[in-house]
């Protein structure tokens, strides 16, 4: 008996974040499709898996994080995703038109919306409340 649309997609995103979590960066990119959309919080759409990996190069330089409490829901036909988690993480780096970074700790709820295609992730959509993290950082 195979698996069910939605209990591979959910496998799937949770392969995504043991990779996040793991720094695995190669790892999180193969579970992408070339072109990948990744919708920032608060910010631009870029377009390709290149774009993403040029993000989380930028990300790993001024962030240390950890996400904690994942807990990841599906479609019944497994064509999308969403999860939740709370992350944990240090703001090790000046960050361009952000506070400054001296190392602050940080604990932030946050989500994340997936479309997926031919056991792939399409679209990846980040969501946290950057007031919140600024008043922690800042």
């Amino acid at each position: 008996m195979s698996d069910s649309p939605a209990t591979t997609a959910a496998d799937l995103i949770r392969a995504y974040y043991a990779a996040f979590n793991a720094g695995d960066r190669d790892a999180m990119l193969a579970l992408l499709s070339d072109d990948v959309v990744h919708d920032l919080n608060q910010g631009a759409r870029e377009t390709g898996r290149e774009a993403f990996a040029a993000f989380m190069r930028r990300m790993d330089t001024s962030y240390r994080e950890r996400l904690d409490d994942i807990v990841v829901m599906t479609s019944g036909d497994g064509t999308r995703a969403a999860a939740e988690y709370v992350v944990h993480g240090e703001y090790v780096a000046d960050d361009a038109g952000l506070p400054p970074a001296r190392g602050q700790r940080y604990v932030l709820p946050g989500g994340a919306f997936f479309a997926i295609r031919d056991g792939r992730i399409t679209r990846v959509s980040n969501y946290y409340n950057l007031e919140d993290w600024i008043a922690q950082v800042g």
